[in-house]
């Protein structure tokens, strides 16, 4: 279907709504989306979890986003008709494309892919000069270098480049500290940006061996802030990396580092900068997931506004959060570089006096491609090219990743293990990142790659008892469902191939996971002993990586058989609106 102008502009900027507070006021001109109204005296774009996708994608955002306790049914937990209806976008608009998985395979034919860095480039350079010189900022959020084979090869040695050409001021970080200390320090030195984290310290054993850290005096390993001068006023922009990094990750990436929320830290930091350093904004750079900046938010006072990244919930409309000092306006700005974020900020006697945000898709098909970043793009993967463009499958359905439970690209990716490693059951881990492959279309070893790139990529097989798998299971699942956000350390739940289950998400921990059964229908006996087949674990393995055990299945001409679904019975959260079905 031919792509129309008029279909991008008959609905989109309804995302800028008001969400009703004096602070904010209506988004873009419905003449342009991208012809925003000059507004305030100083404006911060934002960028997160872009997973080195330096080209435009398709990405469906999740049908399945549960929001448990206090967090059912508010944002960022609703997905489909619900989060059309929250947020006033029309259904058949360019907006409810790039926000939600409503008909998302049609929409893809008519709107076409999002993203790109050259585009994302020629947007930024309008934006900022829209405003004017020393009126404008971009930051990014993390999750910037890694996502690619490319990407994962260079040890996101492109991506500093294509950052550095971007403008990026100032970011923090998550999969960059999966390349290893050594490998993030060469990256940092030729960054033109600051790199900010003001809850990475030094390990004692590693500050007791004088190892390198910012400030030896508190251990803190990165500088924790950044203070930037816009429109005669001063902004402080404070880093917050991806607080579980050592848990989530193999502890041997970072052995000389601690991580952690560091409430106690941030408060103390929030307070200097308001008082000795007497800054008129602060806005928190996190890393965190938009449900544990919301508790954050909460209890640390003196935060204007807070970019969020790491849960990928692309959220049109800031969340306003009282705490003890007032109100903090908490954002998330989705993945892929689908999204840009403008916060313009009206700066008035030493505070912020208004603020207006639009989170901005960021649509090819309206966008030139900016030609320096163009050339950089083809240049930086020219020597890969070649290998990479293979084709290796054609999908007969549309293979996505992102959602709570499954989704067929990850259906895909356990049958390739279970095939190809001879195992009853297989799991893979519930990562949000990775894009989305359309019906028909040739699948090629670059596309496979971006979906399985990282440094510990080794496929391993082992025996577990049923019971371990349960408690296996249990233990992800709290991570996810957790009532308590602190304890919510980001990514979906881990994929399982040739098991089905029913899982109750507001149950008591070790009580959620049941009626456990392999693909034959058999109950699963916590007993016997099961041959298990994986990828990405935090323990050291031997095996080949998992691309190349999905690429010799795909090779073989070989998909899924049949629309397996995934495998998952739910309980107790009918009526959710973030459930818009399972498959």
């Amino acid at each position: 279907m031919a792509i129309r102008r008029r279909d991008f502009l008959k609905g989109a900027g309804l995302a800028a709504a008001t969400i009703g507070l004096p602070r904010l006021a209506r988004g873009a001109d419905a003449a342009s989306i991208y012809d925003l109204e000059r507004f305030g005296n100083a404006r911060i774009l934002h960028i997160t979890d872009t997973h080195a996708q330096l080209n435009p994608v398709y990405f469906r955002e999740p049908s399945v986003n549960i929001g448990i306790g206090e967090m059912a049914g508010r944002p960022p937990h609703l997905v489909g008709r619900a989060f059309l209806e929250h947020f006033g976008i029309r259904s058949d608009s360019a907006d409810a494309y790039a926000f939600t998985c409503f008909e998302f395979e049609k929409s893809a034919g008519r709107f076409g892919k999002l993203g790109g860095f050259a585009h994302l480039k020629t947007l930024v350079d309008r934006l900022r000069a829209d405003v004017g010189e020393r009126r404008s900022l971009l930051v990014d959020g993390g999750d910037l270098w890694q996502g690619t084979g490319l990407a994962n090869l260079m040890q996101g040695r492109d991506m500093v480049e294509v950052a550095n050409l971007l403008g990026i001021e100032a970011m923090t970080g998550h999969w960059e500290f999966t390349y290893g200390e050594q490998a993030l320090r060469d990256n940092l030195e030729r960054f033109k940006g600051e790199f900010l984290a003001q809850n990475v310290f030094l390990t004692e054993e590693a500050a007791f061996n004088d190892a390198p850290a910012f400030d030896k005096a508190t251990g803190r390993v990165f500088k924790p802030s950044v203070i930037k001068e816009l429109g005669g006023h001063r902004i402080a922009i404070v880093g917050q990396a991806f607080p579980y990094t050592p848990i989530a990750h193999p502890r041997r990436f970072t052995p000389d580092w601690s991580f952690g929320i560091r409430e106690e830290e941030l408060q103390k930091h929030v307070d200097a900068l308001r008082g000795t350093d007497k800054v008129d904004a602060v806005v928190l750079l996190s890393h965190n997931g938009m449900d544990v900046d919301l508790k954050l938010a909460s209890r640390v006072t003196g935060i204007d506004v807070v970019l969020g990244g790491h849960s990928h919930d692309a959220v049109p409309q800031p969340m306003p959060v009282k705490n003890a000092g007032g109100t903090t306006l908490v954002t998330n700005a989705g993945s892929n570089g689908k999204f840009l974020g403008v916060l313009d900020l009206a700066l008035d006697s030493g505070k912020v006096s208004d603020v207006r945000y639009r989170l901005l898709p960021v649509y090819s098909e309206l966008l030139k491609p900016d030609p320096a970043m163009a050339e950089l793009i083809g240049r930086v993967r020219a020597p890969h090219v070649a290998d990479w463009s293979e084709k290796i499958a054609t999908p007969d359905r549309l293979l996505y990743r992102r959602g709570n439970f499954s989704g067929p690209m990850d259906e895909l990716i356990c049958t390739a293990l279970r095939t190809e490693l001879d195992a009853e059951i297989a799991l893979s881990p519930g990562f949000r990142w990775g894009v989305t492959a359309l019906s028909g279309q040739a699948m090629t070893m670059e596309d496979l790659l971006a979906e399985t790139a990282i440094t510990y990529p080794e496929t391993y097989v082992q025996e577990m008892t049923g019971a371990q798998i349960k408690d296996l299971l249990e233990d992800v699942c709290d991570n996810l469902f957790n009532a308590d956000p602190y304890y919510q350390q980001g990514g979906d739940m881990v994929r399982a191939g040739g098991l089905s289950y029913t899982c109750t998400p507001d149950a008591a921990i070790g009580s959620r996971i049941s009626e456990l059964k392999l693909g034959s229908g058999k109950a699963l006996s916590a007993s016997h002993r099961y041959k298990v087949a994986g990828w990405a674990s935090v323990n050291p393995q031997q095996g080949a990586p998992v691309w190349d055990v999905v690429g010799k299945y795909l090779r073989s001409g070989r998909m899924m058989p049949e629309r397996l679904g995934s495998g998952v019975t739910l309980k107790g959260v009918e009526g959710n609106p973030g459930i818009a079905g399972l498959g």
